[in-house]
């Protein structure tokens, strides 16, 4: 059986032998973190496939005096936190609806409540992109794709303890902003508008 160290370095030269080994070896791995952070089969198959092209050129930075199975998962882990922002920032920019487990229903015959929820969602779209990386990566994980705190921490490969005080402290710092901005909002209306 072939070594991690000797895998890596065929794949490297292009070994397609060694490089199917490698992805029958790990493929599992891979694919139970992609899984933990799409939650949906056909997402986590695509999502693996995407890893493993990345992980063909990141192989020179795996150091063979560590396990090859616990990178290959944290450069999953990397990758899919990374693709989780860029289309984040792409849904920010070209939709409205990139929040709406946060819309309450609206009844169609109320315009003012409609545009009431199109601001909620834009304020907390807001607040989550003004906290820390770590803190709303947190809240986005645990209240917006439910994932559970077991889950998070192998997908972010940090302890429970860590997970449970980055979701405190991202859901207080969310308070905070949308606090801040309501406040700023009634104040608007108080003074007629003129800011």
């Amino acid at each position: 059986m072939l070594s991690d160290e000797e895998l890596a370095s065929r794949c490297q030269r292009g070994d397609d032998h060694a490089w199917e080994v490698l992805v029958n070896r790990y493929q599992r791995g891979v694919w139970n973190v992609a899984y933990h952070f799409t939650g949906r089969v056909d997402e986590a198959d695509d999502l693996t496939q995407e890893i493993f092209l990345h992980v063909l050129g990141a192989l020179k930075h795996f150091d063979p005096s560590g396990s090859m199975g616990a990178w290959l998962r944290r450069v999953a882990r990397n990758y899919a936190i990374d693709q989780y922002r860029r289309r984040r920032r792409e849904k920010a920019l070209t939709s409205d609806k990139e929040l709406p487990e946060v819309k309450a229903p609206v009844h169609r015959s109320d315009p003012h409540a409609a545009l009431e929820q199109k601001d909620l969602a834009e304020w907390i779209r807001s607040a989550l992109d003004r906290l820390p990386e770590e803190l709303g990566q947190a809240v986005v994980l645990r209240d917006l794709q439910e994932m559970t705190y077991e889950e998070m921490a192998e997908l972010l490969d940090v302890p429970l303890g860590t997970v449970k005080s980055r979701i405190n402290r991202g859901r207080l710092e969310l308070a905070r902003h949308l606090k801040r901005r309501r406040s700023e909002w009634s104040h608007q209306l108080e003074s007629g508008g003129e800011e």
